[in-house]
């Protein structure tokens, strides 16, 4: 094997979740069935391999179990994969096709690789008897004969049909372990499934953040130009862009462009043709991208030009890939990550397929400066409407909504701001986690601040939906009902919550760290019984989740401080901020009314699944941000707000030393601009979140006092409601008592 093949994290956990999972089923009698369910990017072929290597490895297996392996896959596959594990896996294993096996039987540690669509077809080769008796049946019976268990992997499962062949195939060769491996896996009800999720592949930097679709589209100029001149326009300068910005950081990828000739199925192969030489002329036109230039490469069925070769490698030349079907399934070529489709498809649908094609990461890590480096672009003629994305993680994973800021009432601040450049700090909770939120909770004394009584949750449920004209839908007609959710909603509710709980660090490592530390708040000092739905009742009460929830938010920065990797690693950037022009939206945010709002439209995560009553329809991160929003968009004296965010590098943050002396970056709430030019910083707080903002307010304060100093009209400081009024805190020295607030001034923004 090559020593230099390193597995993600993620990568590793899986394949030795799987192992078990499979040592588990080799225990069982008779045969079983395994999914592995790995999204399109993450490595599905290695991780198989490696999980084959570590099955077969004699130091692990004192059963002395012996295996051959059968590898079916769809199309070429089986060729890039037999290709793929000969690369990575050299020596452990003997990889052979179907007439390279030798004495009719699979060996030890052998992988026989099979093309489906040839296992059924009109030559039958690999199930046909013949004078040699080699056929798919007498070389299983063999293999098993010698004392081997059979593995059959059947690569993109979801491709294979469930009809007679393919039940046939399964049912000849009685493999003891069937292993499914699809990023959209057909169950039935299998024995075993090992799923690795679509973030963690996302965090380690192996794929794309998201795909945006048609982004700043309408720069561009119609000037009599067809949809498809306009998409391929958009799509070249997008190219340009992105090219630029790996020269900036230092890397010399040369981003590809695929451009997807429509899927013609009425027999008119003329229209195929006329598409191609539309799409050749406007190329050359424009940019002078040709064939003769190898700066364009085809890839048809019959018209394949020479710089195809090494065409997947990083600096390789070629700029623009025009290709029809043919390359969308197992194609790995890390540098493309534009994709143009046009309208003129048959079927309507996007091509999530095809979109596989352009979502790894070309250098295997996110980039911090020229965050445009992590997206993949589609460009397309194809409304909004007609396309279908296939499930709930394609839905979060595709940006088809802009907020643009409002460059009308919008002038440059140019303000000085910090971004931590990020290491690989711990990303999980460990069971540390519970032990401090207990001392926490103590400490805030919870148990006494919660209300018990309220035991039902209403919800409103949309009925009587009715759709007048199924080709114009906008919106709904509908009525809503109001009802209490059942105990399952309670538990999905509870889940979720548990899930966005988990702040900073990895949700699906985390969840369940939140889970046993709220369990065992719950059973120790508030006496309900272990996992009880009762006291998921009590956390997910309005009255109660805030309160909750602050106390999750001070134990992650505790644990964050006492266990996770120290902060003092991280590299501080100075930046100069202004609100960011663009900033894109999956479809779980909605476009909210806020007048004054500088991005326009304003988005807000907005909670389905009937949680509308917990958290008031839209989702800010709390309850008095919702009101402040409100209250800004009728002042007066507001020229525009802009609603921060956290994290990012094209967020605002000033400096802060946090209590135990380390230096941190304060992402604030509020940008606010008044219609004489001053400009407020503040951020909300209530309660128990406000008084625990000393270090962020004193660095708040110091940062405007620095500014003013420079001659920047700068005003602001931590907001609180109080008595139907706001009212702020910007003291260098900052206190917080509910019973006294004489050092607080009154926000008059109206």
């Amino acid at each position: 094997m090559l020593m230099n093949l390193q597995l993600k994290q993620y990568q590793d956990e899986k394949v030795e979740e799987l192992k078990n999972k499979v040592n588990e089923l080799l225990e069982l009698d008779g045969s079983k069935l395994c999914i592995f369910e790995a999204p399109t990017g993450s490595g599905k072929t290695i991780m198989v391999g490696e999980f084959l290597k570590r099955l077969v490895n004699p130091l692990d297996r004192e059963d002395g179990k012996q295996f051959s392996f059968i590898w079916i896959s769809v199309r070429d596959l089986h060729d890039q994969s037999k290709k793929s594990l000969e690369h990575n896996f050299e020596n452990v294993f003997r990889y052979s096709y179907f007439e390279d096996l030798q004495n009719n039987i699979i060996g030890k540690n052998e992988i026989l690789f099979l093309n489906w669509e040839k296992i059924y077809n009109k030559d039958r080769v690999y199930i046909r008897d013949n004078e040699k008796g080699k056929n798919l049946s007498n070389i299983v019976e063999n293999t098993k004969q010698a004392g081997r268990e059979i593995i059959l992997i059947i690569d993109e499962s979801h491709h294979t049909s469930l009809g007679p062949n393919a039940t046939r195939v399964r049912a000849d060769i009685s493999a003891k372990i069937t292993l499914e491996v699809s990023a959209t896996p057909i169950f039935r009800d299998p024995d075993g499934h090992i799923k690795v999720h679509f973030e963690k592949v996302v965090a380690e930097g192996m794929i794309k953040k998201e795909v945006a679709i048609n982004p700043d589209f309408k720069k561009f100029k119609v000037d009599g130009k067809s949809s498809r001149e306009m998409v391929i326009e958009a799509a070249v300068e997008k190219r340009r862009e992105l090219l630029g910005a790996y020269k900036a950081e230092g890397s010399d990828i040369n981003p590809l462009l695929l451009i997807q000739l429509p899927n013609l199925q009425k027999g008119i192969n003329d229209l195929d043709k006329d598409v191609l030489t539309d799409v050749q002329k406007i190329l050359k036109r424009k940019y002078d991208i040709t064939e003769d230039s190898d700066r364009m490469a085809i890839w048809l069925a019959d018209n394949k030009t020479p710089n195809l070769v090494n065409i997947e490698k990083a600096t390789n030349e070629v700029e623009v890939l025009v290709f029809k079907q043919a390359i969308a399934l197992g194609w790995d070529c890390p540098r493309a990550q534009i994709l143009v489709i046009f309208r003129e498809t048959e079927s309507k649908v996007f091509l999530l397929q095809t979109v596989g094609r352009i979502m790894r990461m070309p250098e295997f890590h996110h980039y911090e400066n020229y965050t445009g480096l992590n997206k993949a672009y589609v460009f397309t003629n194809i409304g909004v409407n007609e396309i279908k994305l296939g499930d709930e993680i394609a839905k979060e994973y595709f940006t088809i909504q802009d907020a643009k800021r409002n460059d009308v009432v919008y002038s440059d601040l140019n303000l000085p701001s910090i971004h931590f450049k990020r290491q690989r700090e711990k990303t999980r909770l460990s069971g540390e986690f519970s032990k401090i939120f207990m001392d926490i909770a103590e400490k805030l004394n919870l148990k006494n601040k919660l209300n018990v009584k309220k035991t039902e949750i209403s919800n409103e449920m949309i009925v009587d939906g009715k759709i007048i004209n199924i080709d114009k839908v906008r919106e709904i007609e509908h009525s809503i009902m109001n009802y209490h959710s059942p105990d399952m909603e309670i538990q999905t509710y509870y889940d979720l919550f548990c899930k966005a709980s988990t702040g900073d660090f990895a949700p699906f490592d985390s969840m369940d760290r939140i889970k046993s530390a709220l369990n065992k708040f719950f059973t120790r000092a508030m006496g309900f019984e272990n996992d009880d739905p009762a006291f998921y009742k009590v956390i997910l009460n309005p009255d109660n989740i805030g309160k909750v929830s602050e106390v999750l938010a001070m134990a992650r920065e505790e644990y964050k401080r006492t266990v996770a990797v120290e902060d003092e690693e991280r590299e501080i950037e100075n930046l100069v901020w202004n609100v960011p022009k663009v900033i894109s939206y999956n479809s779980k945010y909605k476009a909210k009314s806020c007048k004054k709002s500088v991005m326009v439209p304003y988005y807000s995560r907005f909670t389905e699944n009937n949680q509308e009553v917990l958290f008031g329809g839209y989702e800010e991160d709390s309850k008095v941000e919702t009101e402040f929003i409100d209250y800004l968009d009728k002042a007066k004296k507001v020229q525009w707000w802009f609603k921060n965010g956290q994290g990012e590098v094209n967020y605002f943050a000033v400096p802060y030393t946090d209590k135990y002396g380390k230096k941190s970056a304060f992402y604030v709430d509020f940008v606010v601009q008044l219609k004489n030019g001053d400009v407020w910083l503040l951020d909300t707080k209530k309660g128990q979140t406000a008084e625990s903002a000393k270090e962020r307010a004193e660095g708040l304060a110091r940062y405007i006092k620095e500014q003013k100093n420079k001659g920047k009209k700068l005003f602001g400081g931590i907001a609180i409601p109080a008595d139907g009024q706001w009212r702020y805190n910007d003291n260098d020295e900052y206190g917080y008592n509910p019973n006294d607030l004489k050092d607080w001034k009154f926000l008059d923004l109206n």
